[in-house]
């Protein structure tokens, strides 16, 4: 099927000639036309698959021939979970609308909202937040969506896990219950499947790749390796030439500025891209890793969704995810619409059972990598028995071991970014606390010490 079959107006076609697009991909094919007729969609896709202009070619074919009804006001809100994805998505917008007379805007948080409310008071047509920035907006008046005909929410299962589902929830009451909503998610858990009953009316599903399923033309290897050689591992994958460019993922915000100076360190070109950098900073690295001047990207799991970059071969796993769904998330930046992409992962002993989970979600076993230094030799265990038995390296090399091996669960593991720890209160019993103007024990024995010394000083006539 070609674009030029689907119901699209004349200038929308026209962009995406300019833009070399011919063929739609399979979630692209399926839900334009039920779009384009006013349905409530359920689209459960990875990323990766195209669903971007799944939603935005039909939303401004819509708009394109719907007049307005007094200003300009919001007539579609598309709402997703990070400022990368939401740019990405504005700027989509921008390409595949530049012919229509229909404004755009993308408004996100972590910046001065100043420019942003600037934009929205001139009117728009279609808006593209994050949660926290457009509920503040609405609060102090600068926004309305009282005029929303097409609501637009975007990877539902990463709000679930940054937590905005209760955002979500307070965003429905602002919008009205008659209009046509479309929900894409690349996982369906519980919450999610619930949230979506909450928001459709008789929606038409679309499910272009099963839930939870890895891309099947990317190749997956998976490196067993003691974690102090990590480092050295990955700096023995860059030295292959055909890797141009390589997206690294790190479990915290710490452990990606440390693998970046690693890097920087040995002449390997590499930015950083985590939640604690300024967006302008962030949009630097991105646009550094675009350009080719960055070899390497580092990124965490939040601030990497909405990464689009074309023709990305390579994702390294440097630290396995413990959430198995993120891993099917993270190699999804290789391998979109169809392009051939490569995703290595580092196990050491800790993240077995990490191993153990992923391949359970994605019903296959991924290829183990023995032809490399710091290879530890090991086989799938289960949880008992790698508790017990361990990795144990194939050739002794700077003590690289496993002595012993002890569950994730037992360990405590670094904060992962997006995520509160709560440090445990020590209790005190109330017999044990001082009364109100009362020294505690030990200040009362200092003090009676300090007594005793000052009068034996006196006995002995020194003051």
């Amino acid at each position: 099927m070609l674009f030029s079959h689907l119901p699209l107006v004349p200038p929308i076609h026209k962009a995406l000639e300019e833009e070399g697009y011919k063929n739609p991909t399979p979630i692209q094919e399926k839900s334009i036309p039920l779009i384009l007729a006013g349905k409530d969609l359920l689209g459960i896709a990875q990323t990766g698959t195209g669903k971007t202009a799944a939603f935005s070619l039909p939303i401004l074919n819509i708009l394109s021939q719907k007049p307005r009804t007094g200003g300009r006001q919001i007539r579609s809100l598309i709402v997703t979970p990070t400022r990368e994805l939401a740019l990405q998505i504005g700027e989509n917008l921008r390409d595949y609308g530049r012919h229509l007379p229909l404004k755009s805007a993308v408004i996100f948080g972590g910046v001065n909202q100043g420019p942003q409310v600037k934009m929205l008071s001139g009117g728009i047509d279609i808006l593209v937040a994050t949660p926290g920035r457009l509920l503040d907006l609405i609060s102090q008046k600068h926004l309305s969506l009282a005029f929303v005909e097409i609501l637009v929410l975007d990877e539902a299962d990463r709000m679930l896990d940054m937590g905005f589902i209760r955002d979500i929830k307070k965003l429905l009451t602002y919008i009205p219950k008659k209009r046509q909503t479309l929900f894409f998610s690349a996982t369906m858990p519980k919450e999610i499947a619930e949230l979506s009953s909450s928001m459709l009316s008789s929606p038409e599903k679309v499910t272009v790749t099963p839930a939870s399923s890895t891309v099947d033309i990317i190749s997956q290897h998976v490196y067993f390796v003691d974690k102090k050689n990590k480092p050295a591992l990955l700096k023995e994958i860059l030295q292959n030439p055909k890797i141009k460019s390589v997206l690294v993922f790190a479990r915290t915000k710490h452990g990606a500025n440390k693998i970046v100076k690693t890097l920087l360190d040995h002449n390997i070109r590499a930015e950083a891209i985590h939640g604690n950098k300024s967006q302008a900073a962030r949009e630097r690295a991105l646009s550094n890793f675009k350009a080719g001047s960055a070899r390497v990207l580092v990124a965490t799991d939040i601030a990497a969704r909405g990464i689009d970059v074309d023709n990305l071969e390579y994702v390294i796993n440097y630290e396995l995810p413990n959430i198995p769904e993120t891993y099917v998330h993270r190699i999804g930046r290789t391998g979109r619409a169809g392009a051939k992409g490569t995703a290595f992962s580092f196990c050491d002993a800790e993240e077995v059972e990490f191993l153990d989970d992923i391949e359970k979600l994605i019903s296959k076993s991924i290829p183990v990598v023995e032809d490399h230094t710091y290879h530890l030799e090991g086989r799938k265990q289960t949880k008992k028995e790698s508790a017990s038995q361990g990795l144990h390296k194939k050739v002794p090399q700077k003590n690289t071991s496993f002595k012993s091996f002890s569950s994730p669960a037992s360990k405590p593991r670094e904060k992962e970014e997006g995520k509160k720890v709560f440090k445990k209160k020590v209790f005190t019993p109330p017999s044990r606390r001082p009364a109100q103007g009362e020294k505690s024990a030990p200040l009362q024995k200092r003090d009676e010490k300090r007594e005793r010394e000052k009068v034996w000083n006196a006995k002995k006539g020194k003051r």
